[in-house]
């Protein structure tokens, strides 16, 4: 499988996957196009070729030509330089690495993360809250997103991938898309009355009870175990963390419970003091979750047993299509 064939498969089942839907996509996709064509000539050698079809600009292939022929891939939630090290280290003792995957974004794919947050607005709308609302939000904690990372180095990584030769990718929203699907069909089949049933149903997910072994499962930030869950909104995808002033419309919306990869100490006073429930489920063990979800969509009819991967930098391995 070629590199750039693993990469179309991960877009393909991120878009299929994601919790907009897929009319939102093709809108989002159109729109872009629509960018494009009003630009002027000069100033088309700057844009993003890839987002006229991949509409996470934090999916990227971030070294190589991504024709390169990828039979052993290392996957890691975090890949920086001293991963890259390693996976050098490793073929010089013999090893085969044709490719590294990372989870969380760099390069140019880092700062651009900010652009994936808007899908946020149009996901808070399917739950009920206002649009005029969620993007008026959205679009001032993007920007302040988009600040913060304007003086970041984000290079790094993916320089040292160039100068190591290793391809390198990285697919984030995408395998964030797939935890939301999974987790809204979770809770939409076993409706879960209570929060120690939402939190029954992740201990039962193999990523969620490994990340408890870990220290880092899934626990109740805001609410007690035999407190109604309510309507539950899954907040997997979108880049990171939204606006922390976005509780009241998601309270007045009907939302009683959050389940979330991870809440900031001021997003988590703004949701207490709307007495919205949380939930939260674990970062890397939601990370975990995702990618493996992805990579069975990649992998998934292979006739040559699929890719051979290589465990690294907080991810393990599980499979559900064998």
């Amino acid at each position: 499988m070629k590199l750039r064939d693993i990469y179309g498969k991960a877009v393909a089942a991120g878009m299929e996957n994601d919790p907009r839907g897929k009319e939102s996509v093709s809108l989002s996709l159109a729109n872009r196009k629509k960018e494009y064509d009003a630009l002027k000539e000069e100033d088309r050698a700057y844009f993003d070729m890839e987002s006229l079809s991949n509409p996470y600009a934090d999916t990227r292939v971030l070294s190589g030509t991504g024709e390169e022929d990828v039979q052993t891939v290392i996957v890691g939630i975090d890949i920086e330089t001293p991963e890259l090290l390693l996976v050098d280290a490793l073929k010089a003792r013999g090893r085969r690495v044709d490719a590294v995957v990372a989870h969380h974004p760099e390069g140019r794919a880092y700062a651009n993360l900010y652009q994936v947050m808007g899908m946020q607005s149009d996901i808070l709308n399917k739950a009920g809250v206002p649009i005029n609302i969620a993007e008026d939000l959205m679009d001032g904690r993007a920007k302040e997103v988009q600040r913060r990372l304007m003086p970041v180095n984000h290079t790094r990584a993916s320089d040292a991938a160039r100068l190591l030769g290793i391809p390198f990718a990285c697919f984030h929203t995408v395998a964030d898309n797939m935890v939301s699907t999974y987790l809204e069909r979770l809770f939409e089949e076993k409706k879960p009355a209570v929060l120690s049933d939402v939190m029954d149903l992740l201990k039962a997910v193999p990523e969620y009870k490994e990340g408890l072994m870990n220290g880092s499962g899934p626990n109740i930030l805001i609410g007690f175990p035999k407190r109604k869950a309510g309507r539950i909104y899954v907040d997997m995808t979108g880049g990171t963390e939204g606006s922390k002033d976005i509780f009241q419309g998601m309270a007045s919306s009907g939302i009683g419970t959050i389940v979330a990869m991870h809440l900031s100490e001021e997003h988590r006073k703004e949701a207490e003091k709307n007495h919205i429930n949380v939930v939260i489920a674990g970062h890397i063990a939601s990370d975990n979750l995702g990618v493996n979800l992805l990579f069975d969509e990649i992998t998934r009819g292979s006739s040559d047993g699929g890719l051979e991967i290589i465990e690294c930098s907080g991810f393990k391995r599980v499979s559900r299509t064998q």
